[in-house]
């Protein structure tokens, strides 16, 4: 319980109208989009500057409160969940971009930036940064970074990680800590900006990021494959890899979710169809005409049923904003949504889908399957309603056999959601004993009063 005079001091420090104490108000920070019990936190402080950031740090330091830090909550694994009576820190006031170099190719940030607005203004310069998670409209930077976020272009173009030049960040005593730089190299010290990338507030919070930027594409082609069978289209897949194709985005949409999808968005889908790819290539012109004439014929050839090229930009955008729209289709169907992405080898897509399909049929739920096959990193959503306690035991099962599925097939527990609440536990399936054990030292070192968002990514030491 934080008590009156606490209050005061965080008041003191960021205004009245910057701290939340009322039940009503902490309710709202009580829970992210992961489907995990409410926690309620026991007070929310909304810091516009750094100095109030790395206050916060402080006060909750020497009151041995646990510390929460919190973007727009649209994480998927628990890791934005409060702890009891804790402090939720909502960076959403720190949301200026600070600079935006043309020249060195480079943005400098504030936690609280909008994904897609920071890409737009990236885009208003000539100039394009790829990471693009679904939740990108409302998405922020700093949970980007916390997150190592990836979305649709994540084949060709990586995820957060590879665009993180530097970070200041506060510790664990509110002390300002920097690593990286502008510059393209960088070997000075350690590491850090890759330790923190991921790390979803256990070991710093971000005050400032520095991003790097690329050149826009000068084409894109977009294009969309039907098929008959799902097979067909996660094999596919796999053949353009193997043929050295890389394309921007390899999207995978199995028939429930098309369904849904254009029941959501009208956006023209072929609901008959079994399974969809939806494939951009980009670059230069002449390679992007290449490129998509050899990913033509490789959909032909394994048994696409039909192609549609997209003719211009609108219809090219249109297209992308349904496959975005997947997951809000998928949750009007059910109570409860659980959307994982356990990840596998691109090489190993079609064993995983039809595992997945195998697991649906062996617990009985509705499953329906997307995401982004080209870097093997599948979206296979359980619908269900978890006030049925029943078929909530059934889903527990069935995540727990996706994982182990996609562990046998040389994969990971999570390609761009984290570890979080809801995937620490099954930690021990994918690495050793004495991995989890380093990673508590290096937890316990860079904070030890454990403030810092505990309970995530790592079980608790026994």
């Amino acid at each position: 319980m934080i008590r009156g005079a606490l209050i005061r001091e965080f008041e003191a420090v960021f205004g009245k109208d910057a701290v939340f104490a009322a039940e009503a108000d902490r309710l709202t920070y009580a829970y992210d989009a992961a489907p995990l019990e409410q926690v309620m936190p026991g007070l929310v402080v909304r810091p516009t500057s750094g100095e109030a950031l790395a206050a916060a740090v402080r006060l909750c330091g020497e009151n041995g409160i646990p510390l929460t830090v919190r973007g727009a909550g649209t994480n998927l694994s628990g890791g934005t969940v409060p702890l009891p009576g804790g402090v939720v820190v909502v960076t959403n006031g720190l949301n200026r971009i600070l600079e935006l170099n043309e020249e060195d190719l480079y943005a400098v940030v504030e936690p609280g930036v909008v994904t897609a607005k920071f890409a737009a203004a990236v885009q208003a310069r000539g100039l394009f940064y790829p990471p693009d998670p679904g939740s990108q409209a409302v998405s922020t930077l700093g949970g980007n970074v916390a997150e190592n976020a990836g979305g649709l272009r994540g084949l060709k173009y990586g995820v957060t990680r590879d665009y993180v030049m530097g970070l200041e960040f506060f510790d664990a005593r509110g002390e300002t800590i920097k690593t990286g730089s502008r510059t393209v190299k960088c070997a000075t010290g350690y590491n850090l900006a890759g330790l923190l990338v991921g790390s979803e507030g256990t070991l710093g919070v971000f005050h400032r990021i520095t991003l790097k930027l690329i050149p826009l594409p000068a084409a894109q082609q977009a294009m969309m494959a039907v098929f008959d069978r799902p097979e067909a289209a996660s094999e596919t897949v796999a053949a353009i890899i193997a043929a050295r194709i890389v394309p921007a985005t390899l999207e995978f949409m199995d028939q429930f979710t098309i369904r849904a999808v254009e029941e959501y968005s009208r956006a023209g889908l072929p609901v008959e169809a079994a399974a969809l790819l939806l494939i951009e290539v980009d670059g230069h012109p002449a390679q992007v005409a290449e490129d998509a004439s050899r990913v033509e014929e490789l959909c032909r050839r394994h048994g696409a049923a039909s192609l549609r090229v997209a003719r211009g930009a609108a219809e090219r955008n249109k297209v992308w904003e349904a496959r975005r729209s997947a997951l809000s289709a998928l949750a009007k169907l059910k109570p409860t949504l659980v959307l994982e992405d356990a990840t596998v080898p691109r090489s190993r897509i079609p064993d995983m889908v039809r595992a997945i399909d195998e697991i649906a049929r062996e617990f009985r739920l509705a499953i329906g399957t997307f995401g982004h096959a080209g870097d093997g990193n599948l979206h296979p959503t359980i619908l269900t309603d978890k006030r049925d306690r029943e078929e909530w035991a059934r889903v527990e099962r069935a995540i727990a056999a996706i994982f182990d599925r996609a562990l046998a097939l040389g994969g990971t527990l999570s390609g761009e959601h984290g570890t979080g609440i809801a995937k620490a536990c099954f930690l021990d399936r994918e690495t050793t004993a004495a991995t989890i054990l380093y990673s508590q030292r290096i937890k316990k070192a860079l904070d030890p009063g454990n403030i810092l968002n505990p309970g995530k990514i790592i079980p608790a030491p026994a």
